[in-house]
């Protein structure tokens, strides 16, 4: 099996009980993608036209600070999780994807969400991180298996 990394953003924890599951399915590490600046309860009401992640969201240039960038370099493989905002990807992963240097890496991005697919969140973090190799991925639910989890990843 590839040196694989599974990366993960969760504002509400859905992603990240996710990706842990996953991780520990097919022993991978991990790396939580955490913003700078936390997001409150507050920045993440969709429904608030001036709440944080809407602005963040409507602005596609915006590039939310990270808390930590991660060291890419063991790794083959990185599963890149998050919940999906706006039929697409977080802005703090567009960050992330310009955060490292992707060369001869292979990128598959997942997602959570109750209904959303993926979007066009494959064509935007290959356009960020034109070095990597990014595949199409995959939504799950929160209920996700570890089974399922293992089978889906370890087809990369």
């Amino acid at each position: 099996m590839k040196k694989t990394l599974v990366a993960y953003f969760s504002a509400s924890g859905v992603t990240k009980k996710v990706a842990l599951k996953m991780a520990d399915a097919i022993g991978a590490d991990t790396f939580e993608i955490e913003p700078a600046v936390k997001y409150t309860r507050a920045d993440l009401n969709w429904m608030d036209k001036r709440s944080r992640s809407t602005l963040e969201m409507q602005d596609r240039s915006c590039r939310p600070a990270m808390a930590k960038r991660p060291d890419l370099e063991p790794y083959e493989l990185i599963l890149v999780g998050f919940p999906v905002w706006w039929y697409r990807e977080p802005s703090i992963i567009d960050t992330f994807m310009e955060s490292a240097d992707f060369t001869g890496k292979t990128v598959v991005p997942f997602c959570t969400s109750g209904g959303s697919e993926l979007g066009d969140s494959t064509e935007n973090m290959q356009a960020l991180a034109r070095s990597a190799k990014v595949l199409n991925g995959r939504r799950f639910s929160a209920s996700a298996s570890a089974a399922e989890l293992k089978e889906w990843a370890l087809q990369f």
